[in-house]
């Protein structure tokens, strides 16, 4: 068994390869703050979504229903396809994460963000896969602390800097998705779902609801794994 220090250099190493993740979403941390304060909820509520869901754009679009008055059915639904990215990620880690116990598995499913998904896949991929479990821990500890101080600044600022959220800081989100999305799009499945995805969108949009968001991720997601079940059935 790796003696202690290993397994500290490993959680150090993932929580440095996150640190321009976790620059990336300090500016998303702040505004999902403000917009939870303007949309009415109240600062423990708001807090307690970064807490307990840790998933920032549902937090967004949920927040943003919340403040067009719409029906729980439709939060929880819209809330639910997005997420389903979150399936793929789990699938690509599987390979590395099937031996692991269980109390490994859980708490680390729970942290599996995109940006700890870029890191730890990467790393992973490269063929560096002693000490996983340690080097995800490590990455996945960094933003969930970030992800709660930030939101927490937001919510402060929110309820003392009226019209923050309109500064635009959330180009950070657009910059941060970029940086983990461009490097996989030398994968065809991910460059079918990541086209896909962009046309549904500027095709649906406007629709009510994030109707254009929920119909873009579901049709990026099935057009993913059409496009990694025929790249399979092509080899030899």
């Amino acid at each position: 068994m790796p003696h202690p220090p290993h397994r500290r250099r490993w959680l150090l190493d993932g929580a440095r390869d996150t640190i321009p993740m976790m620059v990336g979403a300090a500016p998303f941390g702040v505004i999902f703050g403000t917009l939870a304060v303007a949309a009415g909820l109240p600062p423990a509520i708001a807090a307690a979504m970064s807490l307990l869901v840790f998933a920032g754009s549902s937090q967004f679009i949920a927040v943003s229903l919340i403040s067009a008055g719409a029906a729980l059915p439709v939060i929880w639904l819209t809330t639910f396809v997005v997420n389903l990215r979150h399936a793929l990620y789990s699938a690509t880690l599987l390979p590395y994460a099937r031996t692991w116990p269980a109390a490994w598995r859980w708490p680390l499913s729970f942290w599996l963000t995109d940006e700890t998904f870029a890191v730890v896949e990467h790393r992973f991929r490269q063929g560096e896969a002693a000490g996983g479990q340690w080097y995800w821990l490590g990455s996945s500890i960094a933003m969930y602390g970030n992800w709660q101080l930030w939101t927490l600044i937001g919510i402060a600022l929110g309820r003392s800097v009226p019209g923050l959220a309109q500064l635009g800081l959330d180009f950070a989100m657009v910059a941060t998705f970029a940086a983990i999305v461009a490097p996989q799009l030398k994968k065809r499945p991910t460059l079918a779902a990541a086209a896909t995805a962009a046309i549904i969108a500027l095709a649906a949009r406007g629709l009510p609801y994030k109707l254009d968001l929920m119909l873009a991720a579901l049709a990026g997601v099935a057009a993913g794994m059409l496009a990694e079940t025929l790249q399979k059935r092509s080899r030899p």
